[in-house]
């Protein structure tokens, strides 16, 4: 019996009871699958804006929790010496038995001051250092259990009061562009009607590409993908920048308790599509592109950042000058006169007894003749 018969004889039987050649490669998914769900997930959001937008109510709503139990509100008087601090909060969350591990990054301050010059400094800042932690932890010799704490994704608000971006919201956003993803919002948008919000959309689109600001760009959808997802992608590409709102009380609407606001003229729901764009936010952000938004931070905004510090290592090394880079590296000792001569005398050394050797083999091959 050859081997091919062999392996023909283990072949899987089909249904009608044809044999079916089947090697098992095809589980490879599932074998991914429970090896992720069992490692878990980690993702990290930073939120920015200036205070009073909404900022932490729109993130318990999207993850259902309260990040912010022991947060302290500052006065009108104490916000005129408030600088740009950055806040880290972390919180487990478990849901049908995957893990995440959600780190939020808040950023109070920002744009609260009277002089508001170059505020996304503490920003860009702490995204460079998560970047060059990553760095260090990715070149050293304990490469098994690295903490990835690089940001994912920027969610920036833009005030719903005024006419499109203003200039510190441009300046904010182009300083990141090349760090992280942005995704730009519309805060409070219950405090604009439907048409307003149409027309701050289109205007705050214009501006986005008059500026040449990058944000996050969706990407396109692959011609197998079913006409469902399809679909699902074009709304949210048509619906950005996201107007949202956030809310963590319950309320009883048509006999229904629902997340939403309360006013003297009506309730205003969280999750209601035709209320504001909270679903499709929380859609793009946790149930669709999350996997994307960090494979774009470690393809592109990491390995630009990486690719630049070897560049400069590199140029330093041939300028001959100490590296000062997030890998140090060693000067390279220059020999003296005494250890040059050392050297020598030892290659001579060596190369008398290699003479040597060659005329003894040679002596022993003459006698065998």
């Amino acid at each position: 019996m050859t081997a091919n018969s062999r392996y023909r004889s283990r072949a899987a039987r089909s249904d009608d009871g044809e044999e079916k050649e089947y090697v098992g490669f095809a589980t490879l998914p599932n074998q991914v699958h429970r090896k992720s769900v069992k490692k878990g997930f980690d993702f990290t959001l930073m939120v920015a804006g200036e205070s009073g937008l909404g900022k932490s109510t729109l993130v318990n709503s999207l993850f259902l929790t309260d990040l912010h139990k022991d947060r302290k509100l500052l006065n009108a008087e104490e916000r005129i010496s408030q600088t740009v601090e950055i806040t880290k909060h972390t919180v487990d969350i478990e849901e049908k038995g995957v893990k995440l591990k959600l780190t939020i990054v808040d950023t109070p301050g920002f744009g609260d001051a009277v002089n508001n010059s170059e505020c996304w400094r503490p920003v860009t800042d702490y995204i460079d250092q998560q970047f060059e932690q990553y760095f260090r932890d990715e070149s050293g010799l304990n490469r098994k259990n690295i903490q990835d704490n690089r940001v994912h994704c920027c969610l920036y608000f833009i005030p719903p009061f005024g006419h499109g971006l203003r200039p510190v919201d441009i300046e904010f956003m182009k300083a990141l562009q090349d760090k992280v993803n942005v995704v730009p919002l519309i805060a409070k948008a219950d405090c604009l009607t439907p048409t307003e919000i149409k027309k701050l959309k289109e205007r705050l689109r214009e501006e986005i590409d008059k500026y040449g600001i990058k944000i996050y760009q969706f990407p396109d959808c692959d011609s197998d993908e079913d006409e469902d997802f399809k679909r699902q992608d074009k709304e949210l590409k048509e619906s950005s920048p996201f107007a949202v709102i956030g809310s963590n009380t319950v309320v009883e609407a048509r006999g229904q308790r629902v997340r939403g606001r309360l006013y003297p003229w009506g309730i205003v729901e969280v999750e209601n599509p035709s209320h504001c764009d909270f679903v499709k936010l929380r859609t793009m952000l946790i149930r669709t592109h999350m996997h994307d938004l960090k494979d774009i931070t470690s393809d592109c905004h990491y390995e630009s950042y990486r690719a630049q510090c070897i560049q400069t290592m590199t140029s330093k090394m041939n300028a001959d000058k100490r590296v000062e880079s997030p890998i140090p590296i060693l000067p390279l000792a220059t020999p003296d006169v005494e250890t040059e001569k050392l050297i020598k005398m030892k290659d001579e050394e060596l190369r008398r007894m290699q003479q040597m050797l060659q005329k003894m083999q040679q002596q022993m091959h003459e006698q065998d003749l």
